[in-house]
């Protein structure tokens, strides 16, 4: 799909997506969904059916948004399915973009899942609202345009839309159950007494056992409810809850509900590495990179899969460096330094996608504890609150590597430590190939509410487009990267005190 954005009428940015194919869409949605600011919204609101401005839970143009309410009213309408706008057969190139995410979504439950909670996040940012209440409205009209249309559908469609209120409703009783918690007076322990009693509460909170609904996170998934004993809180400020949920298969499914946290930003992050992960794989390079999920489900509130792992810096404190770790979980007398050489190699491979992935991104505020070990060898990085350059100590190193990870590795004089440094060739040449893509993805990201993209948006493409170093030729691209290597670890390794470079107290929390 090829379309011209006009971004205020003055310039136009020419995006071209090609998303004819369900995974293609699901990857660029979140960006699809922000393109709807550039769209006319007057052809948006016109799409709406008559009367249908003040659905039955009277839902007028100046309320503010109860999330729920859109989907659970009746929109004036429950007549026998029929063809209107979204219908199936009217999808064709000359389609308004609003138009051709609901009619695809009508016919994709994960579709529908993901179109639906990022919409009800514009719907529900009060920033938006106080800001640019006309964008504030247009998102308003896109939910409405998209709840007639799942109710108009056949009866799969309308079961898509109820089990969609479900799910909000289910979000809705997590939230006030998490505000009870905070509440509650005492120290850790005490709050998460309070969380599994309360969720244990079936009669009150009605989250252990309810009718399967899909996981909002990970809609493929069917939730029959959380199991009370189990759910624990993180030590962090906010105390975010680590939740199992039982599926419809009998599975345990772990997630990390957040209240009080704006996902958006890990959202988007994660969702380009899991879109470079995707491209690395398509150039058949596995970087053994963790893309794990992140859903944000308001601007206060969302859920991340948990990935079961170790913080670096508990790894340092409990078995001394991160071989020992490797050898106590994957021993092994013929691989390197007596570790399996798949876990190693799975190490050095994802230490250098991460490298490369968080020196492009910008990533900063690194240290031992968002730095997490898989037992099988994958590093992998958490809390993107700083991206873009933005850090909040000084002199950030160019590339995150610690002197644990080239440690793990064997050290700068391993086979392995070689072996991470082509790796990290590879992926910066193979990134710079789909440079395109990735800019016009941030490119549609500049008014989303992000908080590191909303300080400077007119730079965000520029701060990502200079780390591709594009006036460069393949040959001097991987020249850069060796020097860029060079200064960040050879900063690490410094002799003597004296020589201690400016980026050794980095990793000093």
């Amino acid at each position: 799909m090829e379309r011209a954005l006009g971004r205020n009428s003055s310039c136009s940015i020419i995006i071209i997506f090609p998303v004819s194919s369900l995974q293609d869409l699901l990857m660029y949605l979140l960006q699809l969904v922000q393109a709807l600011k550039y769209e006319n919204f007057d052809d948006i609101q016109g799409g709406l059916e008559p009367g249908s401005k003040r659905d039955s839970q009277g839902l007028s143009d100046d309320s503010s948004l109860d999330s729920s309410q859109i989907l659970s009213g009746s929109s004036g309408s429950s007549t026998a399915p029929q063809k209107g706008k979204e219908g199936a057969d009217s999808e064709n190139l000359e389609q308004d973009l609003c138009t051709f995410l609901i009619s695809r979504a009508c016919k994709n439950s994960t579709l529908a899942n993901y179109l639906y909670w990022y919409v009800i996040v514009e719907c529900e940012d009060q920033d938006t609202q106080q800001r640019d209440p006309k964008t504030h409205e247009m998102y308003l009209n896109v939910m409405r345009r998209f709840s007639q249309a799942l109710l108009k559908g056949d009866k799969s469609v309308r079961v898509m839309r109820s089990l969609l209120a479900a799910q909000q409703t289910f979000v809705d009783r997590l939230v006030q159950l998490m505000k009870a918690v905070q509440r509650e007076s005492g120290n850790r322990k005490k709050k998460t007494e309070r969380l599994q009693a309360l969720l244990a509460d079936n009669e009150k909170v009605n989250l252990s056992e309810i009718e399967p609904i899909p996981l909002p996170l990970e809609p493929q998934i069917r939730i029959r409810g959380i199991v009370p004993e189990t759910a624990t809180l993180f030590k962090s400020a906010l105390m975010p809850a680590k939740l199992i949920f039982k599926a419809e298969d009998g599975a345990m499914y772990p997630v990390i509900f957040k209240h009080g946290d704006d996902l958006r930003q890990d959202q988007l992050i994660l969702q380009i590495i899991s879109l470079m992960d995707k491209l690395l794989r398509k150039e058949n390079l596995d970087l053994k990179l963790t893309p794990y999920k992140v859903l944000a489900t308001s601007t206060k509130h969302g859920f991340m899969q948990f990935v079961q792992s170790v913080p670096v810096a508990e790894v340092l404190a409990t078995e001394g460096n991160i071989q020992s770790f490797f050898r106590k979980h994957a021993p092994s007398e013929k691989g390197p330094y007596g570790i399996s050489s798949e876990v190693m190699d799975t190490y050095v491979k994802s230490c250098a996608g991460y490298c490369v992935i968080t020196y492009i991104l910008g990533v900063g505020d690194r240290h031992l504890d968002n730095l997490l070990l898989t037992k099988t060898g994958k590093l992998f990085h958490i809390d993107f609150g700083y991206i873009l350059g933005r850090d909040p100590k000084p002199l950030p190193p160019p590339m995150k590597l610690s002197k644990e990870m080239v440690e793990g590795m064997g050290g700068m004089q391993s086979e392995q430590y070689q072996e991470f440094r082509k790796q990290c060739y590879t992926a910066f040449l193979h990134l710079r190939r789909y440079s395109n893509l990735i800019l016009n993805l941030f490119s549609l990201m500049v008014d989303a509410n992000i908080p590191d993209i909303a300080l400077e948006p007119d730079k965000t493409v520029k701060k990502v487009q200079d780390k591709f170093r594009l006036d460069l030729s393949d040959e001097e691209a991987v020249h850069y990267m060796q020097s860029l290597i060079d200064e960040s670890v050879g900063a690490l390794f410094a002799a003597v005190v004296e020589q201690i470079h400016k980026f050794a107290q980095y990793w000093r929390r």
